[in-house]
């Protein structure tokens, strides 16, 4: 007599996988990291490595670094979601706009963050419901939230009182042992969470399923529609909180910011050695990515690299780091 189909971890494809595998995805951005940063320190020795610029690296981070903590689930489930930047647009408004009507901080925040789960479930909802195309789907969002910040702003700045929200991505936070900007704590304690979210709970381990083969993950009886819907929202609420943080740093909303954010987004998974196909990805390795991109952008202006030759490089490694996973793909 067969045996029902069961929707343990080591059940689902994708939940498990060859842990040599993980392994050397994992040192690929350790080692382009470690290039980097050697190559900088090397370059301006003085200041590269300063606890000054260090602190500066780590601001940086923060907003794709979140952005990328989202988007990891959603490219591991075999997604992309194009509207990332507009969705942090959309959140610093909303942010703004709620801050400039007399709401405290944390409610103000909350809403803007909320935002953008809405928006990431819209797309969602449309990628399952009406079945189109996470590319199509997250580009009309992407349309949708800019026209929206700009139609809430009334296609201007929103000047608001930040409150404590002023002091989140601030390099002198008024804590002293803090040592780091309140917004990088927030981003290392959420990246620990979403590691064991994404390792250790049904919806990360359904969505590598998903990624890995959705047919036999709806075979093993997984919620294949729910989660996706699920795993967008997320993508969405992260998203959100990046445009949180983006008020933060401005202390205004801004309907035209974060513009191509979400390649830089994008780039920073794939560069931590998560697959565009599906099914592989990490948080670790996500943050290291944007990291990596971080302290490349930060040496290329100490250095006096041109804006332009920065996003030569950046595309390189994208496109590097893409082929490699082809190449891993068709050898295994």
């Amino acid at each position: 007599m067969s045996t029902p189909a069961s929707t343990t971890p080591s059940a689902l494809p994708g939940a498990g996988g060859s842990r040599r595998a993980a392994l050397l995805r994992l040192l690929r951005p350790f080692a382009g990291l470690a290039v980097v940063v050697a190559l900088f320190t090397a370059l301006e020795p003085e200041v590269f490595l300063s606890a000054y610029n260090l602190k500066t690296v780590a601001t940086q981070t923060v907003i794709v670094g979140l952005g990328a903590l989202g988007m990891t689930f959603v490219i591991v489930a075999g997604g992309i979601d194009l509207a990332a930047g507009s969705v942090i647009a959309l959140s610093s408004v909303v942010t703004a706009a709620l801050l400039r009507e007399g709401w405290a901080p944390l409610p103000a925040a909350a809403a803007g963050t909320a935002a953008g789960a809405l928006a990431g479930a819209v797309s969602g909802l449309l990628i399952v419901g009406l079945r189109v195309v996470p590319f199509i789907a997250t580009l009309g969002m992407m349309g949708v939230a800019r026209g929206l910040a700009k139609l809430f702003a009334d296609e201007q700045k929103i000047d608001a009182p930040p409150g404590w929200l002023g002091t989140a991505m601030s390099k002198a936070p008024e804590d002293t042992w803090l040592g780091l900007p309140p917004g990088v704590w927030l981003l290392f304690a959420l990246a620990a969470l979403m590691a064991l979210v994404l390792r250790h709970t049904p919806l990360g381990l359904h969505a590598a399923a998903i990624g890995s083969n959705e047919r036999t993950a709806r075979l093993c009886g997984v919620p294949v529609g729910a989660r996706k819907v699920a795993v967008y929202a997320l993508g969405g609420a992260f998203a959100g909180l990046a445009g949180v943080m983006t008020f933060a740093r401005l202390t205004v909303g801004d309907p035209t910011t974060a513009v191509g954010a979400e390649l830089d987004i994008i780039a920073a998974v794939v560069i931590g050695g998560a697959s565009l196909s599906g099914g592989s990805g990490s948080i670790l390795g996500s943050l290291l990515g944007a990291f990596l991109m971080a302290f490349l952008a930060n040496g290329c202006n100490l250095t006096g690299v041109p804006n332009y030759v920065q996003e030569i490089l950046i595309g390189g490694i994208i496109v590097a780091a893409v082929a490699v996973d082809q190449l891993r793909a068709r050898r295994a």
